[in-house]
């Protein structure tokens, strides 16, 4: 059964990813994700439905467009991957738990904020209250399933103390701590807290450190200055599926 529900998720995830391309290139532009149809963002052309298959069109179109031969970014299947390998993780994960669609609307969520913040240095709201709105409802509704208020009730602590830490910090240092890191921090510090609050703390200290270990791997290869920003999203992003999946061990590792 487990098999069955990680396939099926990750069958969803690269149809989920393919939406996902629509709303990463639309939302920052201001743009409806759902008119016009699919279009060659070069010629206009809209796509019919053989060069809208996830993943496989692109490679059999070799990356190109169909009509006018301009090249289609790999961030397509990219994208369509990597969400299908997350559903299916996260499925993995929470193979029979009423929170699963809770984790993965946020998964869905977290790769279009991620990919955003690494073309633009921009966290949408579009995508980011919306994202938490649905996660939200659901972990309400997997309270209710499950009878476990507690669990709930640490998912909202859990929302308001990864908030008001970064907004500390953004207080403290403005152009160092965006806003929208602050709200994304309150979208992960709620799907943390519904694990436990250690995995909040855990989830935000893993984003900053390997935002700090790559920030320094680049200046020391030189590849960026010290003044260069680094979108932090994703970091915060990357540490909190790492405590997702690994949180437990580590932190039963370092209490003892």
């Amino acid at each position: 059964m487990t098999a069955l529900v990680v396939v099926f998720s990750a069958v969803v995830g690269l149809v989920v990813g393919s939406f996902l391309n629509v709303v990463i290139h639309r939302v920052p532009a201001g743009e409806s994700v759902v008119r016009p149809r699919s279009r060659c963002p070069h010629c206009g052309t809209q796509l019919v439905g053989r060069d809208n298959v996830p993943v496989l069109s692109w490679l059999l179109l070799r990356g190109r467009c169909r009509t006018c031969g301009t090249s289609i970014s790999p961030r397509y299947p990219l994208v369509e991957l990597l969400t299908a390998v997350l559903f299916a993780a996260i499925a993995l994960r929470f193979p029979d738990d009423a929170e699963l669609p809770a984790y993965l609307v946020l998964t869905a969520g977290l790769v279009a904020l991620s990919a955003v913040d690494l073309e633009r240095f921009l966290l949408p709201n579009r995508i980011l209250y919306p994202t938490l709105a649905m996660t939200a409802a659901l972990l309400v509704v997997a309270a209710v399933v499950d009878g476990d208020g507690r669990a709930l009730r640490d998912a909202a602590l859990g929302g308001a103390i990864a908030f008001a830490l970064l907004f500390a910090i953004h207080v403290v240092s403005p152009k160092g701590m965006g806003f929208g890191d602050v709200r994304l921090a309150g979208l992960l510090g709620v799907a943390l807290g519904w694990l436990g609050l250690g995995h909040v703390f855990l989830g935000l200290f893993l984003g900053f450190l390997l935002a700090s270990v790559l920030g320094v791997a680049l200046i020391a290869l030189r590849l960026r200055s010290r003044k260069d920003r680094l979108p932090f999203g994703p970091f915060l992003a990357l540490g909190a599926f790492v405590a997702f999946f690994v949180g437990r061990p580590i932190l039963d590792w370092y209490l003892g």
